[in-house]
């Protein structure tokens, strides 16, 4: 079902999320497309594990990934997670929620420039994504390509103080 463009986004913590949904969510081949990283279907159990590993960066570093919705329905995780020194925005709507991209990142870069412990995000993207107008338009710059456990990403950086 499509997403209306102006329903309210919300930031919530993973575990508020039905494993299943986050389960349907990676599994989906559209979805996946945009992910090097991924391999295969994931089950509740790797939902389960998933959920885990982003609830203990909110432990260990007091900020991780959240689960997202727009007018109620989970549409996707995002959020900032520590890589080294660096703050490392990802996210990863469902297919049907692909067209949010720009209002989620722009909330989330407004709670890190909010952050004083993030003086810049990073992005790491992969080469299947095409247009990045929208990541050049709120003032983040290429600083080159990076291989990251295996996989080729370009990397952009966004100064937020």
């Amino acid at each position: 079902m499509p997403l209306k463009a102006h329903t309210e986004i919300q930031f919530l913590r993973l575990p508020q999320i039905e494993p299943t949904e986050i389960a349907r969510h990676m599994s989906d081949p559209r979805v996946a497309r945009h992910l090097p990283l991924l391999t295969g279907s994931w089950d509740i159990a790797m939902a389960r594990a998933f959920i885990g590993a982003k609830e203990a960066c909110w432990e260990r570093d007091g900020l991780g990934h959240w689960a997202i919705t727009s007018g109620g329905c989970y549409v996707g995780w995002g959020g900032f997670q520590r890589e080294g020194s660096e703050w490392d925005f990802g996210l990863v709507l469902t297919a049907d929620a692909f067209g949010l991209g720009t209002r989620i990142t722009r909330k989330a870069i407004a709670f890190a420039r909010a952050d004083e412990r993030i003086p810049y995000v990073t992005f790491l993207l992969p080469p299947s994504r095409r247009n990045l107008s929208a990541l050049r338009r709120i003032g983040a710059h290429c600083v080159g390509p990076v291989t990251y456990s295996g996989a080729r990403f370009l990397k952009y950086r966004l100064e937020t103080g």
